[in-house]
């Protein structure tokens, strides 16, 4: 992995954008990394790009989005003491500038909306693309948070599998950087659809025995890497992961999740878990992607 990664943050001058390069500053200073403030500026489906087809060239970076990143590094000057950041335009769309970008990023940063093509549904287009396909970390900032809260506990899904270590590493890396407890949290079946009481007993012992299993398995590897921190393990009965998960996410600083996982972790590019998470958590939402090697 290249010693230079900086943490990279889309801006496009839009509020949810500059709540993201906000969260960007804070993990850039923690991790004593440059900030990175990218500009894609052609709209994703090609709006920009010259419509003659003889005019191979692409536009120039606009003075008035230099501006507005030069704006924006100065205010996180100002309020981050010692960060260092710099600023990049991109001939590119903003969901594809900022995956490329995190080959060589130590985090990237998205928030929820933004302007121009970084509109889309609940996530945003580019926020859905860049958490989906990043080859790094992706943190991503809901656009209804209340300020950055610096004493809740980070909260992380456990369920056993490969992409589920992973985010209990960077979780509990996360955890220690703030000087907060780390909460592992596995989520089991909720019992509501089984009237008989013999099929409750069951599932509840059998849930009981797995929790405490993969809850104490990633407590042991949490406490070997970091000994003085606080760690907590948190079962809990809901109906799917992703419910109890968000759920417990109203009491957290930060939800980490993996991209893949077992049962009902699994889905698509992300799994179904991790989307879920993204969209409607109550706090931030790191996606534990795995640095790329070629970055």
């Amino acid at each position: 992995m290249p010693m230079y990664r900086p943490v990279v943050v889309g801006v496009d001058g839009s509020s949810t954008s500059l709540t993201a390069a906000e969260h960007a500053a804070r993990a850039a200073v923690a991790r004593s990394r440059t900030l990175l403030l990218v500009h894609g500026y052609l709209h994703p489906l090609g709006y920009g790009v010259p419509l003659n087809p003889y005019d191979l060239g692409v536009p120039a970076p606009s003075e008035e989005a230099q501006k507005m990143l030069e704006r924006t590094a100065a205010d996180l000057t100002d309020r981050w003491p010692g960060l260092s950041v710099e600023v990049r335009q991109i001939a590119g769309g903003p969901g594809a500038t900022m995956v490329e970008e995190s080959r060589r990023a130590e985090l990237v940063v998205v928030g929820s909306r933004g302007l121009g093509g970084f509109a889309g549904l609940l996530l945003g287009s580019v926020g859905a693309q860049v958490a989906a396909h990043a080859h790094c970390p992706v943190l991503v900032v809901r656009p209804d948070e209340q300020p950055i809260p610096v004493d809740a506990p980070v909260l992380v899904g456990v369920d056993g599998s490969e992409s589920s270590r992973l985010a209990v590493r960077y979780g509990a890396d996360e955890a220690a950087r703030r000087k907060v407890p780390l909460v592992l949290v596995h989520v089991g079946p909720s019992d509501g659809d089984r009237s008989v009481p013999e099929e409750v007993e069951e599932s509840q012992a059998a849930y009981q025995a797995e929790a405490v299993r993969l809850l104490a398995d990633a407590s042991t590897a949490v406490r070997a890497e970091h000994p003085g921190l606080v760690v907590r393990e948190h079962p809990v009965r809901a109906a799917g992961p992703a419910r109890g998960l968000i759920e417990a996410s109203g009491t957290a600083s930060l939800l980490v999740v993996g991209t893949r996982g077992r049962h009902g972790f699994t889905g698509l590019l992300l799994g179904s878990v991790s989307q879920a998470a993204i969209q409607h958590a109550h706090c931030p939402v790191l996606v534990a992607h795995p640095y790329d090697r070629a970055g």
